[in-house]
Formats: structure tokens, C-alpha cells, sequence
């Protein structure tokens, strides 16, 4: 059945806002029966002008020019800056029109309530920008879901002037935290944090600890000053390790061969090895001493990239997925289309967003707290 191509607009054209223009354009070129990129809102008159010649795109000084224009879109995109969040969206909602906000969801939670309850007042689609949610390795990451019990975290950013209306929390972290909070699937027991600001006003550095209900912690490390980027979480569950590149888009787990994943199956293999090379190998650790180096061999454990392989003398199988690498920013636009289109729930809803700014907030209260207790306020 043929579909009328949904109308979309951009609010703000900013760094985000100019890739959610590229993105929707590239969609309109390759599936113009889905969707129609008619225009634009920018406050600030140069760079609406300049945007406007160089897009060839209608463009509005206000929400409200918009709607009241020819232009008026089914959907839109909000790309200003975080504090506007909420009056912008607010205005789009109350006319029927659904919304795509970028990360964070809102300036603070009551901003987010309110937008929460104006979207299902109005039965409009409410998706929040967490677009690492859509990086092919996350996915590959929740199909290999047991137990996770450990994370680490680190996203680190070489310094930038965008994004500086909020801090790194908020900027950067805040990913990762949405990632956690649905690959844990548990409520926050307890958060620990300290953070710095180093060439802005704003905390620019910060490292969390955060412990959850099931008992789970996670250390989250995020930097807008560092001399590299970084995007990774490793995280630990039972008998399995998995590592997963944001960047790279790829997923290595190594998990415990369960033919061998017990005490006395491994004292036996160890028994077989030191039979076989005639090196006497004992099968109790040592009680002192220092601790002994891993076997040469495990250096030479084999990679697949689209199967997994039991290394004999390790007794580990490495399984590094085949992934079909995307831009996560495209699918995450094509998803919020399609649940336009088909009136469905979002892969990150409303409330997914909410979770992770009120985490991100209540870190920043304890960076603030820790830093009063320190002197550095």
C-alpha cells in the first residue's frame, strides 16, 4: 500500500541540527515514499540565511512561522540548544505534531514530566535521541545479554566549543548511562562521583560509580579534554567477558568453554597439559608466592569474525560478530519515521529518557556535593 511521505522539519541547524538535515535529506533520495524534508526553523538570522542558500530548504525564524506557514510538517526534529527543549517541544505537541528531541530529553525533570504528559495527552510519538542505541554493536551486545554484573565505561572527547550550555555528564556520559541503565534493567541503588571543570564553566571531566538493585556496579569515566577519543564499555557477567567499540562498531566476547567451566574439569585439563609437554603442572594454586604469568598460549587464541572457536589450552571460546556497520544517526531517524508512519513505540521512548536525565542529574548533585565536601566549590 502506498504511504503519503511524512513532512519533517529541523528545529535548529546547528552542529546536530545540520546532520539531521543531511540525514533526512539522504532518506528523502533514497525512499521519497517515506518522507519529505520541507524545511527548517533557526533563531539566528546569519546562520538561518547562510543555511538557507546553502540547503535550498524554506526557512522560519520561530516554531510558531512554521506552523502557521505552508510548511507546516507531520514531525520534526529538535536540535536547539537543551535549556529550549522543552518550550519548543511543547509548542510542536500541542499542534499534533510528533517530535524527535536530542539528547538530553530536557534541561531538568520537571521539564520532562511535563513534556512526558503533553505527548500522551495528545497521542503524539515522543523519541529521544540516544542514538548510540542504534550503533549495530549494541544490538549485538543485548542478543549476548545473561547476567551483567560489572561495567566500565569510558568516553573521552578531545575539547570542543560545542555543547558547552551543558556539562560532560550531559554531553557525553549521559550515552552511556542510557546504554547501562537498559542493559541492567534494574533500579540505581547508590551513585558516587567526582568531577572537575577544566577549560570550561562546566564540569568537563568526571568518573561514577554506581551500584544497582540487582548488584551490578558500573564505573563510568567521561572527558571533553582528552587528547583521544574514546567510546567503549566493557562489561562482565557469569563466565563471559564482552568489550564493545563504539566507534568501531564491534563486539568481542570471550566466554568460558562450559565442557570445562568447573574446578575439577580444569584441575583435569591442567593435569593433561603437563602430561603431554612433561612439565609438572600442580593442581592445587600455591598458597604464597608470587602469583604465576597466564600460559604462553593463551597469546595465540584464535579470532573469527562470524564464528566462535574453543581454544583448547585456555579453554575459552572467542566470538567477535560479523556486523553490518551503519550510521546510527540514520537508523535512528529511520526508526522514528517508521514509528511516525505506523503509530509504534520508539526504541528509546519518553521514558527511557526521562531515566537517564534524572540519573545524569542526581550524578551531578553528587559531584556537586563531593566538591563542597573538597573545598572546590
Amino acid at each position: 500500500m502506498a504511504h503519503t511521505p511524512i513532512r519533517v522539519a529541523v528545529i535548529g541547524v546547528g552542529a546536530f541540527g545540520r546532520n539531521h538535515v543531511r540525514v533526512y535529506r539522504e532518506l528523502e533520495a533514497a525512499h521519497p515514499e517515506l518522507v519529505k524534508l520541507v524545511a527548517f526553523v533557526e533563531k539566528d538570522a546569519i546562520t538561518r540565511d547562510a543555511a538557507a542558500a546553502r540547503l535550498s530548504l524554506p526557512a522560519y525564524s520561530s516554531v510558531e512561522a512554521l506552523l502557521a506557514s505552508p510548511h507546516r510538517p507531520d514531525a520534526a526534529s529538535i536540535c536547539v540548544p537543551t535549556v529550549h527543549h522543552a518550550t519548543v517541544a511543547e509548542i510542536l505537541l500541542q499542534n499534533g505534531i510528533d517530535v524527535l528531541i536530542e539528547k538530553p530529553f530536557a534541561n531538568n525533570l520537571a521539564d520532562a514530566d511535563r513534556v512526558l504528559a503533553l505527548a500522551r495527552a495528545n497521542n503524539r510519538i515522543l523519541q529521544i535521541g540516544h542514538l548510540e542505541r542504534f550503533n549495530p554493536a549494541v544490538g549485538a551486545t543485548f542478543e549476548r545479554l545473561n547476567k551483567p554484573m560489572f561495567f566500565e565505561a569510558h568516553r573521552l572527547s578531545i575539547f570542543t566549543p560545542r555543547s558547552l550550555d551543558v556539562d560532560v555528564v550531559l554531553d557525553l556520559m549521559i550515552h552511556d548511562l542510557d546504554i547501562v541503565l537498559a542493559l541492567t534493567n534494574s533500579p540505581v541503588r547508590d551513585v558516587r562521583a567526582v568531577g572537575l571543570p577544566i577549560l570550561s564553566r562546566k564540569v568537563d571531566i568526571a568518573n561514577v560509580r554506581i551500584e544497582f538493585n540487582s548488584g551490578c556496579v558500573a564505573n563510568f569515566t567521561a572527558s571533553r579534554v582528552s587528547t583521544e577519543q574514546v567510546r567503549k564499555i566493557r562489561l562482565f557477567q557469569p563466565r563471559q567477558y564482552i568489550s564493545l567499540d563504539f566507534a568501531k562498531q564491534e563486539v568481542i566476547s570471550i566466554n568460558v568453554d562450559p565442557a570445562i567451566a568447573n574446578p575439577e574439569a580444569l584441575a583435569a585439563l591442567a593435569a593433561q597439559q603437563a602430561a603431554a609437554s612433561g612439565v609438572r603442572v600442580p593442581l592445587q594454586p600455591a598458597t604464597s608466592g608470587p602469583a604465576s604469568e597466564p600460559p604462553a598460549s593463551w597469546s595465540g587464541i584464535r579470532r573469527a569474525p562470524s564464528t566462535t572457536i574453543p581454544h583448547p589450552s585456555a579453554g575459552l571460546i572467542i566470538d567477535k560478530p560479523n556486523l553490518q556497520k551503519a550510521e546510527p544517526l540514520r537508523l535512528e531517524l529511520e526508526d522514528f519515521l517508521h514509528c511516525v508512519r505506523d503509530r509504534t513505540a520508539p526504541r528509546v521512548t519518553g521514558e527511557a529518557g526521562l531515566a537517564a536525565l534524572a540519573l545524569a542529574l542526581e550524578i551531578n548533585q553528587q559531584i556537586a556535593s563531593h566538591s563542597r565536601r573538597a573545598g572546590l566549590s
